[in-house]
């Protein structure tokens, strides 16, 4: 079986790659999809195929709309939803994206840094689990297709 793992979230840095350069390395069988990166094609996709709208309101809805038509059906064919959100902006469109997948029953995966906890609760209160690194995303990826743990030798459960 290969999984399908759909990847959501911030645009900014390269963790989609180091997720699928890392599950690459480890043999996994996944395929990945996610939203079109590309910002400025994001936002006006609507307008460049439907025309121009003079309200930035009209010109953003479009575009989301057409942007919808993608990310739910490639949220729905996903085995997997990762989520990430970074520290510079406010990713609305990705927690509408973790709240979809919770919907849909997908398991979820969420991933940021200790500051964002409190604001992200909800959100990682639906997930199955939340990381910090791309490398947790791979090392959950290996152990939940292969049912292997890289690295574990048993110790950090007897030290516990």
């Amino acid at each position: 079986m290969t999984w399908t793992i759909y990847l959501s979230g911030e645009i900014h840095t390269d963790w989609r790659h180091q997720i699928e350069d890392g599950a690459r390395a480890a043999g996994l069988p996944v395929s990945f999809t996610g939203p079109v990166t590309h910002h400025e094609a994001s936002d006006d996709c609507g307008v460049a195929i439907l025309g121009a709208e003079p309200d930035k309101f009209w010109h953003d809805h479009k575009g989301a709309q057409m942007n919808a038509i993608r990310t739910r059906t490639l949220i729905s064919a996903a085995d997997i939803v990762v989520v990430r959100f970074g520290e510079k902006y406010k990713q609305w469109n990705a927690a509408f994206d973790a709240g979809y997948a919770s919907a849909l029953g997908k398991a979820l995966i969420v991933m940021h840094q200790d500051e964002h906890a409190h604001a992200l609760k909800e959100v990682d209160a639906a997930a199955l689990a939340v990381t910090k690194t791309p490398a947790q995303v791979v090392d959950i990826l290996r152990y939940v297709i292969n049912g292997e743990l890289a690295g574990y030798t048993g110790q950090a459960a007897a030290a516990e």
